[in-house]
């Protein structure tokens, strides 16, 4: 959750040294018994013919979004008279910077809680665009317009992440506004916990990878990928995103994830409502330095954390952000399995011999090759297919025993059962959608849309 919808005078004070910011990310410790699950869910909007949706306009985004507000209470969020968001209590909708519609879920303690949120949030947008002829797609990069073809969201952020982001790296755009994922957050009990959690989760990034890659047709054609998505980050400003190596080493913890942090140019901080500049220096320069009579505050941390975007990201919570958006069915399958490798601690220990098997080099490479061949990958020492079968079979062995059930005593695992199914037929999601593309569907928008929507 970001600054935008948290508001705190601890803040707002100027950060004294080091150590003031490893005790922000201390500050995030909690007890396993207060343990949440969050979801952050991006879909993409598209009329019948396949078209985006426009931002503007009586049919467009943002009047979609002032009539989810009427209809369920939300609280708008403005720029300049035009609205770029929603709140309600514990709950957001955010406009991303290609008019992709992110829910940030209310963390709950349980995915069948978290799933139930996200399942009526689903219903009430539909009900509101169906009138107006708009689907929402579960794939991780639009499937017919390019970078030129869709909105662009007038939020002064955006625009300056554009100027900046496009001069470090040939796909920036592309990430910003044709992509779409769904990623998920969890919490850590102590240093040791968040290590270890980090670790896992990066160790096994490349599994999780191919088991929702899902970005197969773009631009109205096969694009030579099973997720596309994965190959656009790649080829996002590098100093950001990443696979993160450090993690691996022996001192690895608070303090090098924040010198990390600290030696990534800032895209801006925020005064007065509005985002600034700072000239391009990096956090730790303007710690150091300030930039025409500002110091820097922790509001300012908070905020520079979240334009870091490695596939495994520590705020005061965990995010794991490696996997593509999918439909429907999928959908709680990707917040139940990292539950089940990062809650447990067995299926953990599973996750962290990944750590041990491949190298950062090994693990580069397997990502490189899962975003062109999903889990008809190699990895180093064997095929993907069966490494991620064992991954969600520990996973749901990790569910198990958590034991979190619901009313009819289900526990979990039952969210994993579609992407069992999906293992049972050996195919990513999106080499699925690539072969009715070129067979059945005969290149029809209209039968993409009817697989993959909401």
């Amino acid at each position: 959750m970001s600054l935008e919808r948290r508001s705190s005078e601890a803040l707002e004070r100027p950060v004294g040294c080091l150590a003031d910011l490893i005790g922000y990310l201390r500050a995030g410790e909690k007890p396993p018994e207060r343990w949440l699950v969050g979801i952050e869910h991006e879909k993409l909007a598209v009329l019948a013919s396949g078209a985006p949706v426009p931002y503007e306009g009586e049919d467009g985004i943002e009047s979609l979004l002032r009539r989810l507000a009427d209809a369920d209470g939300w609280k708008t969020v403005g720029e300049d008279g035009r609205v770029v968001a929603l709140e309600k209590e514990t709950l957001g909708v955010s406009l991303e910077p290609g008019a992709q519609v992110e829910l940030d879920g209310t963390p709950l303690r349980t995915v069948h809680a978290l799933m139930a949120e996200v399942e009526g949030h689903l219903q009430r947008l539909k009900r509101l665009s169906d009138p107006l002829g708009i689907h929402w797609l579960g794939v991780g990069l639009h499937p017919f317009a390019g970078v030129a073809s869709v909105p662009r969201v007038p939020r002064e952020r955006y625009r300056m992440m554009r100027a900046i982001l496009s001069q470090r790296g040939e796909l920036s755009l592309e990430m910003m506004h044709c992509t779409a994922a769904i990623q998920a957050s969890f919490d850590y009990a102590d240093e040791a916990d968040m290590v270890a959690k980090m670790r896992a989760a990066l160790a096994v990034t490349p599994l999780v990878a191919a088991l929702f890659a899902n970005s197969s047709v773009s631009e109205g054609r096969a694009n030579g990928f099973v997720s596309r998505r994965l190959h656009v980050w790649g080829g996002t400003d590098p100093d950001r995103t990443g696979m993160l190596p450090f993690v691996f080493e022996p001192d690895f913890g608070y303090q090098r994830y924040v010198e990390y942090a600290l030696d990534v140019p800032t895209l801006f901080i925020r005064r007065g409502g509005r985002y600034r500049e700072v000239g391009g220096k990096t956090f730790g320069r303007f710690l150091d330095e300030g930039h025409e009579g500002e110091r820097a505050t922790l509001a300012d941390f908070d905020l520079h954390l979240t334009t870091l975007f490695p596939h495994v990201r520590l705020k005061q919570i965990l995010e794991v952000r490696v996997s593509d958006a999918v439909p429907a069915p999928l959908l709680g399958a990707i917040p139940a399995l990292w539950k089940g490798l990062l809650y447990d601690a067995e299926a953990r220990e599973f996750a962290l011999a990944h750590a041990r098997r491949w190298s950062h080099v090994d693990r580069r490479a397997l990502l490189d090759a899962v975003a062109r061949a999903g889990l008809a990958a190699r990895a180093p020492d064997g095929p993907v297919l069966p490494a991620a079968r064992e991954l969600v079979a520990a996973a749901r062995a990790g569910l198990r025993r958590l034991a979190e059930r619901d009313p009819a005593g289900r526990d979990e695992g039952l969210f994993l059962e579609p992407l069992e199914a999906r293992l049972e037929d050996g195919r990513s999601p999106g080499e699925v959608v690539l072969e009715r593309w070129q067979g059945e569907w005969g290149r029809s928008p209209q039968r993409l849309i009817e697989y993959a929507r909401y």
